[in-house]
């Protein structure tokens, strides 16, 4: 049976080096002659130049310029309240703060929103959703999609490594959330939106058909990461891209007393669902391996005793939301992989 949903998606999409320099170009060519712009606080001089400079080209007038430190949901709505009437479009440059607080005014404002990553730590860029903080948690908000992704493959590139390796983990998670959703609909009678969980699984297949983080990988984790934030949009739901993986990451996010990098929890969750799940350990486990990812995580171990009290709270932490996790009660397979995987067993101290 055919269904007519309206799906948001961008219609300008950018990414290749250089593409920085021709941010004030494609707004002119939408007529965003006005425009607030929210970027990362301390941003890199050369990025913020490069912007500003295209916009004088252009003759983009930024009516409005943020530096944000902070993605509060109190910061975010300030930051609406204060848009001046003038602006026709928002403007989010940097990394993930930035970009949440600049989509949810333009959700607010119901303007125009264009993404401007200054690194690939996650799908976020292109996702219907902000992740702000309320009453010191983290909450995921609906938002506006970008009408425009511009993603300057060159400055991405020189991001800090860990960044880059955080978007690689946030990308392995599509594997095992597409498996957990089948498994909902197994299980519970979750209906699963067999397109929106093709097109994740398969820009996930891209990158891991060829996992090096050279100039042509840094495009294709772009492109992953930008699709399977479109897949959420398809579904109307963050199924595509997050599983029982994201649980885990949610709640070491509440109990760790060091929470990591989001894509660097979720990437080990991934992997360690993987086995779970029974679901392409080895093809994710060496994605990982070929990245770096695991170098990078056992140069700074987890605990293995906030892992296992993550794993145990995680089915709790959403409600109605069936995973591998609701099916058994999985802290003894846990605890043996983080003591003997092969990979894991470099990543956990006690």
């Amino acid at each position: 049976m055919l269904h007519s949903t309206r799906v948001t998606i961008p219609t300008l999409v950018r990414i290749k080096p250089g593409a920085l320099a021709r941010l004030g170009i494609y707004l002119g060519r939408g007529q965003h002659q006005a425009v607030a712009l929210f970027q990362s606080a301390g941003l890199l001089p050369e990025i913020s130049g490069a912007v500003h400079d295209s916009f004088r080209s252009a003759n983009i007038s930024a009516v409005r310029s943020v530096d944000v430190s902070q993605n509060d949901f109190e910061f975010a709505v300030a930051q609406f309240r204060d848009l001046p009437a003038s602006a026709r479009a928002i403007v989010g440059l940097g990394g993930g703060k930035a970009l949440d607080v600049a989509k949810y005014v333009a959700f607010l404002a119901r303007l125009p929103y264009f993404a401007v990553p200054t690194s690939l730590s996650n799908d976020g860029f292109s996702s219907p959703q902000s992740s702000l903080t309320m009453d010191g948690k983290r909450k995921s908000l609906p938002a506006a999609m970008p009408q425009g992704v511009v993603v300057d493959t060159s400055t991405c590139a020189r991001a800090p490594r860990n960044l880059t390796l955080s978007g690689v983990g946030d990308l392995a998670a599509k594997f095992t959330a597409i498996r957990d959703w089948k498994l909902a609909f197994h299980h519970a009678g979750e209906r699963v939106d067999d397109f929106a969980a093709l097109l994740a699984e398969s820009s996930a297949q891209a990158f891991l058909g060829r996992p090096l983080l050279d100039e042509q990988g840094i495009h294709h984790l772009a492109t992953s990461l930008l699709v399977s934030g479109i897949a959420m949009e398809v579904c109307g739901s963050s199924r595509p891209a997050s599983g029982s993986e994201h649980l885990i990451s949610h709640a070491l996010d509440e109990t760790s007393a060091r929470p990591r990098l989001h894509g660097l929890q979720v990437g080990v969750a991934a992997y360690l669902v993987s086995l779970l799940q029974q679901n392409q350990s080895e093809a994710i486990g060496n994605m990982l391996e070929q990245t770096g990812f695991w170098n990078e995580i056992a140069a700074d171990p987890f605990s293995t005793a906030e892992w296992l009290e993550a794993v145990r709270r995680a089915p709790s932490l959403k409600e109605n939301f069936f995973t591998v996790l609701s099916t058994r009660d999985t802290i003894t397979e846990v605890e043996a992989a983080l003591r003997t995987d092969v990979y894991l067993k470099r990543c956990f101290v006690e």
